[in-house]
């Protein structure tokens, strides 16, 4: 089966760069830690519409979920599970005062970013933040999303399409 287009040229990118298992490893607790960070403050403006409370979280959430249906649609119905769970841990926090939900989200933020620092590191590969931003921040959280399908085993042909990709593309820059 051929997978091709955005999905196949994303998960192809991202994952030329995480490869070792500790960076993978390192990515799938920090990115989630990150959103976490930046979700916090995204909850302190927020509305009731129609007798549901909503924020700014739950926009920028929806907003990646609509991008990534365009991708994948299990991928995205499984990040936006992932993403209402963080959105509400995030609006828990929220409500404590702000010099302790802000404390909470400097934290998160800067230490998740740290920990994907590390795993290049050890990767010895320049992370995709560095060269795309852009892209990184899109790609990131479905990355996770991504990763938890082949840590249990679903979807094998797309990863090792993926693979054999990333191979290709090694072969012709050696």
């Amino acid at each position: 089966m051929s997978h091709e287009g955005k999905l196949m040229d994303m998960l192809t990118g991202y994952a030329a760069a995480h490869q070792h298992p500790f960076n993978i490893f390192v990515h799938m607790i920090g990115i989630p830690t990150i959103m976490f960070g930046v979700l916090i403050p995204l909850t302190w403006v927020g509305w009731e519409v129609g007798g549901v409370s909503i924020n700014l979280g739950h926009i920028v959430m929806a907003g990646f979920f609509l991008f990534y249906l365009t991708l994948d649609k299990p991928f995205a119905i499984v990040f936006l599970v992932i993403a209402l769970l963080l959105a509400q841990l995030a609006g828990y926090v929220g409500q404590l005062p702000v010099k302790t939900s802000g404390l909470i989200a400097a934290v998160a933020f800067f230490g998740g970013f740290a920990a994907q620092f590390i795993g290049h590191a050890v990767e010895r590969a320049m992370p995709v933040l560095i060269k795309h931003p852009v892209q990184a921040g899109l790609s990131a959280p479905f990355f996770v999303v991504v990763e938890l399908f082949k840590i249990v085993g679903l979807r094998d042909d797309l990863f090792n399409e993926v693979q054999a990709q990333i191979e290709r593309r090694r072969a012709q820059e050696a």
